[in-house]
């Protein structure tokens, strides 16, 4: 399958654009970017081609593959999506349930694949934990911890605008939603509170009858810092593994070769748009609740 990426950003640079190139069955035919010099720089550094126009990548290629902040995701993938392209998303979908919804319905029209890459559910050992929970069953509960430190120096997003902007609810707050999705089943209900900063805590209510909670921040002292996932019930509390080293590279293979099986198959994948809006329906619920 011929690809074209979107974004030249630390994401882009450091999983998206080696992943590509690498991939069993995908060619990387080139980049865009909003940076002309960046997009020349990647495509450079990955042995592929520059595009000085977005329409014209899009052109060349069976699927795109999005490296750049919802908004401009949301946006992008319209056109990309009408265009009859393929489409691996990154998380969250869009910044507000209507761009959601016009990635879905596009999508949707165009008889496309989409798979948004929640990086947890596409990591080998985190996949055989799911698989795990799901087969021992009587959960009741679960939790998240995540808290990163966007403001210490050389952080690779501390210079993501729209991370500064959102906080972790609208960074974080998508990979709490599918993982504890991914354990507990679906999410039905959300309620939130705001501490300082971007702190937030979200109680979740599963189709289960199961609830979990998720506590997660971008601003942490460092020392804080750190990520933790159990889900607990009559077989004890039952910890997430930590992901290992290299995790991302092969999370994002194996998320390519499931949006190629997904076109091919024409079967949707799991983690696809609808999903997407979904967790974004669920943000912004938490989001107008944090305002109020």
């Amino acid at each position: 399958m011929r690809f074209g990426l979107i974004g030249t950003g630390p994401w882009a640079e450091t999983v998206h654009g080696p992943a590509l190139a690498g991939a069993p069955g995908i060619e990387l035919v080139g980049v865009w970017g909003r940076s002309p010099e960046r997009a020349t720089a990647l495509a450079a550094g990955l042995g592929t081609h520059p595009y000085a126009e977005v329409d014209a990548l899009v052109a060349d290629v069976d699927a795109v593959a999005f490296a750049v902040p919802p908004t401009v995701q949301a946006e992008l993938a319209v056109r990309v999506a009408k265009a009859g392209r393929h489409l691996l998303l990154e998380k969250p979908l869009a910044a507000d349930p209507a761009q959601a919804r016009a990635v879905r319905e596009a999508v949707d029209a165009a008889g496309v694949a989409s798979v948004v890459f929640h990086t947890d559910r596409f990591i080998a050992q985190s996949r055989a934990w799911f698989t795990e929970v799901q087969e021992l069953g009587g959960w009741r509960g679960g939790w998240l911890r995540w808290f990163a430190a966007l403001q210490e120096p050389g952080n690779p997003f501390g210079s993501s605008p729209w991370r500064h902007e959102r906080g972790a609810l609208w960074d974080v707050g998508p990979h709490a939603i599918s993982t504890l999705t991914g354990a507990l089943g679906p999410i039905e209900r959300v309620r939130a509170t705001g501490g300082p900063a971007d702190l937030v805590v979200l109680a979740f209510t599963h189709a289960s009858g199961a609830t979990s909670t998720a506590t997660l921040t971008a601003f942490a002292p460092p020392a804080a810092c750190g990520f933790e996932a159990a889900v607990w019930g009559e077989h004890g509390v039952l910890p997430m593994p930590l992901r290992p080293e290299g995790a991302f590279l092969d999370a994002y293979r194996t998320a390519l070769q499931e949006l190629a099986e997904s076109a091919r198959s024409g079967a949707r994948h799991p983690l696809d748009a609808e999903f997407g809006v979904h967790v974004v329906d669920l943000l912004d619920d938490a989001a107008r609740q944090l305002g109020a």
